[in-house]
């Protein structure tokens, strides 16, 4: 009789992986069958190969304490072979990367691996796999599902090395059988489904075997998959939700109800690993975005969305990692507005797992370019679970620039008066020093200055002080934006710059940065504060040469010379500055401007304001009625299409009107000559109409109106782009001059 039969392995060479930080062991297994004397009767030997992977391995790593750790753990090495791995340990410490090698690693710190499978019924497996087994372990593909499942785990085995692929990809017989497996028998073990789609998934990893992954049609296998665990979850929970419902009175249904959810949770453990590889794999393929359309096609956005409700950190990584891929395709961001995707991100917001946390944000920074998504952001409640990130600097640039989004919405910035974000964003800015401040930071702030309440809570403290400051010395074009929104607020903060005009005042001559003056002169002329003496500040820093020079067309940037018409504009409410504006020659530079700008609204109503201002006053009222065209343009600007222009034109035209009696009578009748043509148009137009059904002949025209009777269309020379409306005084011009009211 034989005896039983015995194996002994045998230690062979030891090197270093060509392209990972791994140490590569060859062995050779020998089984003998012996004898009753002991003799060998049947023998067989095998050759194997071991990887123990040292991700962990970097410069500042204890190579001795390394090497005698895996001496210790790996069987394969016998102790006195220490040494040895200590020198290809010290080796692998040193060694270059490639340039192809860097891209891998680099590939590899972007995309997450799927977590080791945890070991389940018939996957631990004594046996050490082997290329030259592959048919023995095909065979157990053909028996029952145990038989299946350690078949399919032993292919598993070679298919994590990527040595073997090659050779797997090849070998059609394997793949088949595996993929045959997979769509017969899925629903019946999650175990089998799980190594299988492993298997796959390792040749996923690499774009160049993405081709028999899609020949055997795996991808949209596992779509189908994913689906009925997604759904299966759903009634698990269901009928957890019943029995937890119901009060049980002893002790055996409290004892049910346990043993329930200890089932639920073992299920739960399968199912998410099964769920994980899945997904793995989908996203592998989803490199291609002709394969990501057909998977968007069959509803992964919703799938992916619904696993969010999972608390297993390793899946979510994988999830929002999966998201975030998927959100930069507007059809894949509008089917995430639909599914509540913002409302399941939020709950991740903090969490204790750093990875998710990142991945998290970056996708609502995605996210956050909608404003509807922006909207649900706030609504979610996000605002202050992003502010109480700043404390962490490994996220706080991207909170910054998700909240940088949500406050360019004029909806949302008061919020942010109700939250500690303020504060901790002046913080941070006094924190800077001289240093360059982030863009983000100082444009967050830009923003939210254009809030009366946020600039209230900016100017707290000595906060307008410290900006005014850095803003001067370091001639800080942004921080003076802030200060610019700052000063355009009626109420508790405009006199607080009355400390600082002379400095502003200081700023504004042609040897200073252009952007920076712009800023500056923008925040003087914000600063419509009546104690203020403007006269002083004209003379004191001779400014009204540098007005004038900078009225020419073409003198400046359009954004500068409209800063200067508006300055004109605050400074002309005082009787003196406007009387030293007058005589310095500035009206009419300002009349040739509104003709080289007249195609501009935003140009034209500054200048028309300056007009309003200044005929306030009797000095200037003089210069402009009796020495200048400026009424003439202003009535020809009485009609524009531009609701503010007419305004500021009508109680422009109004002052002139009650001070000078010819212009008055001018300005009367045009305001008449204008709605006499409205009135006439409209009576013509309901007339024809009327006299359709008299008419017998197509070729007669002008029925009932001679050419004389009709109305001749105002013109003008300024053309604008806005087509508001509004009514005026119901009142025509009748032919024997008398005025009639109508309704």
């Amino acid at each position: 009789d034989l005896g039983e039969p015995a194996q002994k392995v045998k230690a062979g060479s030891l090197d270093v992986h060509p392209t990972e930080k791994a140490l590569v062991v060859q062995y050779e297994v020998e089984a003998a069958v012996l004898g009753e004397t002991g003799d060998h009767m049947l023998g067989e030997r095998k050759e194997g190969q071991k990887i123990i992977r040292v991700k962990s391995l970097s410069p500042s790593t204890d190579v001795v304490a390394l090497a005698r750790k895996v001496v210790e753990e790996c069987k394969l090495i016998p102790p006195s072979r220490l040494p040895e791995v200590e020198q290809l340990l010290y080796y692998l410490q040193n060694r270059k990367p490639s340039p192809a090698q860097g891209k891998v690693e680099r590939k590899e710190k972007r995309v997450v691996k799927p977590r080791e499978l945890t070991p389940f019924e018939g996957m631990e497996l004594n046996a050490e796999a082997s290329i030259t087994g592959i048919d023995d372990y095909v065979e157990l593909l053909y028996e029952g599902i145990p038989e299946k499942i350690r078949g399919s785990a032993l292919i598993l085995q070679l298919a994590r090395n990527p040595d073997n692929l090659e050779e797997l990809l090849h070998n059609e017989t394997a793949l088949g059988a595996l993929a045959r497996v997979l769509r017969e028998d899925w629903k019946q073990s999650v175990e089998l489904a799980t190594i299988i789609i492993y298997i796959f998934f390792c040749f996923s990893s690499f774009s160049q075997f993405h081709g028999v992954v899609s020949h055997y049609k795996i991808g949209a296998l596992c779509m189908n998959v994913v689906e009925h665990e997604v759904k299966r979850h759903d009634v698990w929970r269901e009928e957890l939700h019943k029995k937890s419902k119901s009060e049980p009175e002893n002790g055996s249904l409290r004892r049910d109800q346990e043993k329930a959810l200890r089932k639920y949770h073992d299920l739960l453990a399968k199912q998410e690993q099964l769920l994980r590889v899945s997904l793995y794999l989908l996203l592998n393929l989803a490199e291609d975005t002709r394969t990501e359309l057909k998977m968007r096609n069959k509803n992964i956005v919703g799938l992916l969305v619904k696993v969010l409700e999972r608390d297993d950190e390793e899946l979510l990584v994988l999830v929002v990692s999966f998201l975030k891929k998927l959100s930069i395709f507007l059809e894949n961001k509008n089917d995430m507005v639909k599914v509540d995707t913002v409302e399941q991100l939020a709950r991740l917001i903090p969490c204790d797992h750093e990875d998710l946390l990142n991945l998290t944000l970056r996708l609502l920074l995605n996210l956050s370019f909608d404003s509807g998504l922006r909207a649900k952001m706030v609504e979610v409640g996000l605002l202050p679970k992003l502010t109480a990130l700043f404390g962490n600097v490994n996220v706080r640039h991207i909170a910054l620039c998700i909240l940088y989004h949500i406050s360019v919405d004029d909806r949302f910035k008061a919020i942010f008066a109700y939250t500690d974000c303020i504060p901790q964003l002046m913080q941070m800015l006094y924190g800077h020093g001289e240093e360059k401040i982030d863009d983000e930071l100082i444009s967050i702030c830009i923003n939210l200055a254009a809030n009366k309440r946020n600039a209230q809570l900016m100017c707290e403290g000595n906060g307008l002080k410290m900006l005014m400051k850095r803003a001067l010395k370091m001639k800080d074009c942004l921080m003076m934006k802030i200060i610019r929104n700052i000063s355009q607020h009626d109420g508790p903060t405009k006199p607080l710059f009355i400390d600082y005009v002379g400095d502003l005042a200081a700023q504004i001559s042609a040897e200073e940065e252009e952007e920076f003056v712009l800023e500056c002169l923008g925040t003087l002329a914000n600063l419509t504060i009546p104690d203020l003496d403007w006269e002083l500040v004209l003379k004191e820093y001779n400014l009204v040469p540098f007005l004038k020079d900078r009225l020419k067309p073409g003198s400046a940037e359009d954004d500068l010379i409209l800063e200067v018409v508006i300055m004109i504009g605050t400074v002309s409410m005082d009787d003196a500055c406007a009387i030293m504006l007058a005589k310095s020659g500035i009206i009419p530079a300002i009349i040739e401007l509104l003709n080289a700008q007249q195609e501009d609204d935003e140009f034209v109503c500054q200048i028309v304001y300056v007009f309003y201002q200044m005929v306030f006053h009797q000095a200037t009222r003089d210069v402009i009625i009796k020495d200048t065209q400026a009424p003439a343009y202003l009535i020809d600007l009485m009609h524009d299409k531009n609701t503010e222009i007419r305004k500021v034109c009508d109680n422009t035209l109004d002052i002139i009107a009650e001070y000078d009696e010819e212009w008055g009578k001018k300005i009367q009748s045009e305001k008449f000559r204008f709605h006499n043509n409205q009135w006439l148009e409209m009576v013509e137009s309901r007339q024809a109409d009327e006299a359709e059904q008299y008419l017998y002949d197509d070729n007669r025209t002008d029925l009932f109106y001679s050419a004389g009777t009709h109305c001749r269309t105002h013109t003008h020379t300024n053309t604008h782009t806005l087509t508001l409306t509004s009514s005026r005084s119901n009142f025509i011009l009748c032919p024997d001059s008398s005025i009639t009211g109508f309704h």
